[in-house]
This record gives C-alpha cells, sequence and structure tokens, in this order.
C-alpha cells in the first residue's frame, strides 16, 4: 500500500499534494521553499511510501516547454537517482494555477488566502494527482 505524490515545482516554492495509502483520495499536502526540496524529501520518504511521483509539465500554449522545464527534468533525473523505485510521470499542468484558485473559491478560501501563492501551488498540484487519478 503506497501513496501517490504530485509536485507544482517552481523557482521558488513547490506545492505537494499526496494520496492516502490505498489511493483512494488526494489531498494537498505542503509547499515549500525548492532550495530545501531534497531535504524535505528524505525525511518524507523516511516515514511514507511513495511509489509514483507526478511532476508538473508546464508547458506554453503552442504545446512548447516553458523555460523552467530544464531545471524540471534535472530536479526529477536526482529524484530517479536517489529513489529508482519510484515512478516519475510528467503532467501537463498547463492550466492547473487557474483551475486552483477556482477550487479555493468553491472551497469558500478567503481573498486574503487565495492571494497566498503557497496556497495556489498545493492547489495546483492536488489538481494534477486528481486528473491522474481520474485516469488510472
Amino acid at each position: 500500500v503506497m501513496r501517490i505524490m504530485a509536485i507544482d515545482y517552481g523557482k521558488k516554492r513547490t506545492g505537494l499534494a499526496i494520496t492516502d495509502p490505498l489511493q483512494i483520495i488526494a489531498y494537498p499536502l505542503d509547499t515549500i521553499q525548492t532550495e530545501k526540496i531534497c531535504e524535505y524529501f528524505d525525511n518524507y520518504l523516511k516515514q511514507e511510501k511513495v511509489e509514483k511521483i507526478i511532476i508538473g509539465h508546464p508547458k506554453h500554449s503552442d504545446n512548447t516547454d516553458a523555460d523552467i522545464f530544464p531545471e524540471i527534468k534535472k530536479f526529477s533525473e536526482e529524484l530517479s537517482k536517489k529513489y529508482p523505485e519510484i515512478e516519475i510521470i510528467f503532467w501537463d499542468e498547463r492550466f492547473t494555477s487557474k483551475m486552483a484558485v477556482s477550487e479555493m473559491i468553491k472551497g469558500g478560501y478567503s481573498k486574503k488566502d487565495r492571494r497566498k501563492k503557497e496556497n495556489i501551488d498545493k492547489i495546483a498540484a492536488y489538481i494534477m494527482l486528481q486528473e491522474y487519478m481520474q485516469i488510472i
């Protein structure tokens, strides 16, 4: 019984979402400073088993990779080396930030909370994870 994690990787902050161990429910997990992500994973993976990581693949509207993608690819390669047992899947994340704001409005987040980028990041990861879970 293992979890699936989703990552909305950003230059400054990275949003995380996770499933329950039975992979039935997804929920926003955390937003962390990107520079501390490796340390965060090391600690998290000591406590929880994760079988797959869904990483947001940012693209422009013409389907070309966003400028940050090489950095995301490098990060995913480092993860693969360190945790070869975890499958890594790239996921088109083009509209997740807009969808995150919409979800926050539906969820009753205050205007102040909707402006906090860290909330948007983890909700965007949650949306990617939900999308992925609908197709598996």
